[in-house]
């Protein structure tokens, strides 16, 4: 039996609180000829039901029936040796934390085994249909006309979509007020009520308010565009060349976790990521399916933490 358990915890701290007890590491034989022998535990710290939670009880699942062994999510993992039965599933705040909480007791690249990029969670900027502009140089214009007098809303302070506000700021030259909100719906709400000129979301969060007309899609935040806007253009295509705000979820063991045992871990939950079954579902919940090696997932996290400490930086933002 599979047995996922989602956290709903604080933004910033549920990665440090995670991490400090899966980091409390010691030195621990390699098990690879044998792995896996037992169940398998993943840190999977986000609400029931939402996209990364599905895709850990399915991945999760996928594992138990390949392997044999059931895999446990619990809510904290204490004390846990780097023999591959723990495991910590990775938001964009992982590599934003070590911006926002400079004294982590623990280095991100480090002291965690990246074992693969998930998924991606393409991004879209909507705005009131009140607001006149239909295109990203439009709406930088009329931002720039009204410095300090047009405001995003986002999820909460330092989540995916309000970084995203943060990096058209740095890029587009203008000043959008960043107003947080406790969650998706309501950021989404305000938006269409007219209290909220703009907002970064997910597709699949904004797709029924697009259809209905109560708020327009202006571009998209991904490098690609999306399966279910083909039409709209993304932010990159638009002037904003490189511009890239989407959410993911990856998957990461202690560092320590011999090569051998990680490398198992890699080519199985790939497999299991691009497998037509999981494809179908994440496209459906979504999210676009990745499924990479350990060396990109890597680079991957890397080239996210110089992105946004910049961003952070330049936009002062501090944990609340």
């Amino acid at each position: 039996m599979v047995m996922i358990t989602a956290v709903n915890k604080d933004f910033f701290l549920w990665p440090l609180r995670a991490a400090m007890l899966a980091l409390a590491l010691h030195a621990a034989p390699s098990f690879a000829q044998t792995y896996p022998a037992k169940a398998l535990r993943i840190v999977v710290a986000y609400a029931p039901g939402g996209t990364n939670d599905i895709s850990a009880r399915a991945i999760g699942q996928k594992l138990t029936e390949l392997w044999g062994v059931p895999v446990i999510g619990t809510e904290l993992v204490a004390k846990s040796p780097p023999d591959g039965y723990t495991l910590l599933l990775t938001p964009p705040s992982f590599t934003t934390n070590p911006t926002y909480l400079p004294k982590l007791p623990y280095d991100t690249l480090r002291d965690f085994a990246p074992i693969t990029l998930l998924n991606i969670n393409p991004q879209v900027l909507v705005v009131n249909p009140s607001v006149p502009a239909r295109t990203a140089k439009e709406l930088a214009a009329l931002a720039r006309a009204r410095p300090g007098g047009m405001n995003c809303s986002s999820s909460g302070s330092g989540g995916a979509n309000h970084l995203a506000c943060e990096l058209f700021n740095a890029m587009a030259g203008v000043k959008i007020v960043h107003v947080p909100y406790k969650g998706n719906a309501p950021s989404l709400l305000a938006v269409a009520s007219g209290e909220i000129d703009l907002s970064v979301n997910g597709v699949l969060a904004a797709m029924a308010m697009i259809k209905a007309g109560r708020v327009r899609p202006v571009a998209m935040t991904s490098l690609k565009r999306s399966h279910a806007l083909p039409e709209l253009p993304t932010l990159d295509e638009s002037g904003y060349k490189g511009f890239e705000a989407v959410a993911w979820t990856g998957l990461a063991a202690p560092g320590k976790t011999p090569a051998d045992i990680a490398g198992k871990l890699n080519s199985t939950v790939v497999k299991i990521v691009q497998s037509p079954e999981l494809k179908e579902r994440m496209l459906a919940e979504g999210s676009e399916p990745v499924g990479n090696t350990q060396e990109q997932f890597r680079a991957f996290l890397q080239n996210e933490i110089v992105k946004w400490r910049k961003v952070i930086q330049v936009a002062g933002l501090k944990a609340e």
